[in-house]
């Protein structure tokens, strides 16, 4: 394990001998690729690094020196086509196994990495291509996906040169592998390799396959001169917040040890275990529990790509391959409860954890009673690592996003910039004051107006209310911009929310304001019944009441609407700003 190199110790007694002596120790020049996977695959070559399987039966397992030898071939790739030290590339590769032999040439060569979802249409790729000067894009074949990259190819990006296609299986027969997959169907834009652009200026298109199987392991480092240093940039993730267009979080080449404090220390992860996180690798999420922390904490790494999610398929994968530790957003555990778990052999499940949106405690109670394992919640942000969590040595506190992390000073601040006491809401900030904190973003690129409106007075500022209670613990209250105001009072969205999840008839449901003009805004629910519920007058009374009777009856929603589905992030949140825009339209 490569872990003690990197703190000053690896064991604690409590939470409070963690928060009080966890360092790290972070090298003058760090480079995950260099410093944490070629050296494991220097030192222990054939330990399993990560296990990729999808629906269609393949399994790919690949070891360390296969990790180290794909990724010096993909920067081999990437520097023959002009990428180096400082350049801008962006990967749409969903859960293909190819993106971890990406990102990490990617950092080998000190070029910035911008993980983006497949779901981008034309006017996001033009907006992304140009905000960050994209110089290449590597990207599934998928439609509606390709058609968007034709068409804002054709723009001709002054900054974009390259396009890379990875067909729906690209070069498995260079892999150890099981059941590889036969070869997918003809690009469509022609021949794979080809040059499909007539006109000058126009970017060029390869396959990734073809290009990648006439390209050799023999990766030569740039000079020491043309190495990234701690402080340059690494990864560009786009962030959408409720107005604007999205904004470029900036992460550094010394942001992948933060994640030692989430893989760790509240993951759980095991030397030498299978770590499952459910994440597409175009969130930020991914790098939290599908890269840096989970490799340099020793545990290997398990994907499943999926198109659709299914629950039960889902948990079938993770059993079949002996997954011990998992991560999942709340709407993926609010699937996974109203399954038949015992079914399932998951005996190999040692820890879960949760983090994405506050966590409901009916669904902790049901999850708990299922499989006998808590849920230890978790928050933070795309600007930063997990600074909030319910640790291995404390029992959880359901809907709890828990205590700070090391190196986290967190604070909230009322309305007047004030510190507030125990038991009083306020939004949560990082104090600044001192050192500045682990895995903390140094700011949105080429945008220091908005860096400066969440970067001032001492703090940096989240957007999200929450309140403490004695014990230290932080509650989630909602964003800012989501606490609705009734008659008087502040309602957060998710007391709702939970207290309507209790019911048997809410798979899901999202709590909004609707302005009143006796009330200033009333409660709205938007819900998604289980099976077996049909949506009539009756039941909406039903639910109402239900909220009353677990909750302050003013908090009841006044407004009941059912929906099939309810609008998400590609990270699974519920954006109920899309719910509130389409009422006051």
């Amino acid at each position: 394990m490569l872990l003690d190199r990197f703190v000053n110790r690896i064991n604690f007694e409590s939470y409070e001998d963690f928060a009080a002596n966890f360092r790290l120790r972070i090298p003058e020049r760090f480079n995950f690729a260099y410093d944490v996977i070629d050296v494991l695959a220097r030192e222990t070559p054939a330990a399993r690094a990560l296990v990729w399987v999808n629906d269609l039966d393949e399994r790919h397992e690949f070891s360390f020196a296969d990790m180290k030898r794909e990724s010096d071939r993909a920067a081999n790739l990437f520097r023959k086509h002009g990428i180096g030290k400082g350049d801008v590339v962006m990967l749409i590769l969903k859960g293909r196994y190819e993106f971890w032999f990406c990102i990490l040439a990617l950092h080998k060569l000190g070029a910035i990495a911008i993980p983006a979802t497949h779901m981008l249409t034309e006017h996001d790729l033009d907006y992304r291509i140009t905000s960050a000067d994209v110089k290449m894009i590597v990207s599934v074949e998928e439609q509606p996906l390709i058609t968007a990259l034709h068409a804002a190819a054709a723009k001709k990006h002054p900054s974009l040169e390259t396009l890379i296609i990875l067909r729906q299986t690209s070069c498995a027969a260079n892999y150890n592998t099981e059941n590889s997959a036969q070869a997918g169907a003809a690009h469509p834009a022609g021949k794979a390799g080809e040059n499909q652009s007539a006109t000058i200026g126009a970017p060029h298109w390869m396959d990734y396959g073809e290009a990648i199987s006439g390209t050799d392991d023999g990766f030569v480092p740039p000079d020491e001169a043309f190495l990234p240093k701690n402080t340059d940039y690494m990864l560009l993730y786009f962030t959408s917040g409720t107005v604007g267009n999205p904004k470029m979080v900036r992460h550094d080449f010394a942001y992948p040890l933060a994640h030692i404090i989430t893989a760790k220390y509240w993951q759980n992860v095991e030397d030498g275990g299978l770590h499952y996180t459910v994440a597409d690798t175009g969130w930020a999420k991914a790098v939290w529990g599908k890269l840096y922390g989970q490799w340099l904490a020793g545990s290997a790494i398990f994907v499943y790509d999926y198109d659709k999610f299914n629950a039960l398929n889902l948990v079938r994968r993770a059993a079949e391959n002996g997954v011990t530790t998992f991560c999942a957003p709340p709407t993926i555990y609010r699937f996974l409860i109203k399954q038949d778990l015992a079914q399932f052999d998951l005996s190999a499940l040692k820890y879960c954890v949760i983090a994405g949106e506050p966590l409901n405690p009916e669904v902790y109670e049901q999850f708990l009673k299922a499989t006998g394992h808590r849920l230890h919640e978790g928050y933070g942000q795309t600007e930063t690592i997990l600074f909030l969590a319910n640790y291995p040595w404390d029992e959880p506190k359901p809907g709890s996003m828990g205590r700070p992390a090391p190196g986290y000073k967190v604070v909230l601040l009322n309305s007047e910039g004030k510190i507030c006491e125990s038991g009083e809401e306020g939004e949560v900030c990082l104090d600044l004051s001192g050192d500045i904190p682990w895995g903390l973003f140094s700011g949105y690129h080429r945008d220091q107006e908005r860096t400066d409106s969440v970067w001032y007075g001492g703090y940096y500022h989240t957007g999200d209310a929450a309140w403490r209670d004695e014990d230290g613990y932080y509650w989630f209250v909602g964003r800012m911009d989501d606490v609705i105001k009734t008659s008087g009072y502040r309602v957060g969205p998710f007391e709702v929310e939970s207290a309507l999840i209790e019911h048997p008839a809410v798979l899901e449901c999202a709590i909004t304001g609707v302005p009143d003009p006796d009330r200033g805004q009333v409660i709205k629910a938007t819900v998604v019944l289980a099976a077996g519920y049909a949506p009539n007058d009756a039941l909406k009374k039903e639910l109402q009441d239900h909220v009353k009777r677990v909750t302050a009856p003013y908090k009841y929603p006044r407004i009941i609407e059912f929906a099939d589905a309810l609008p998400k992030t590609i990270s699974g949140k519920i954006r109920r700003v899309e719910i509130r825009n389409a009422e006051q339209s």
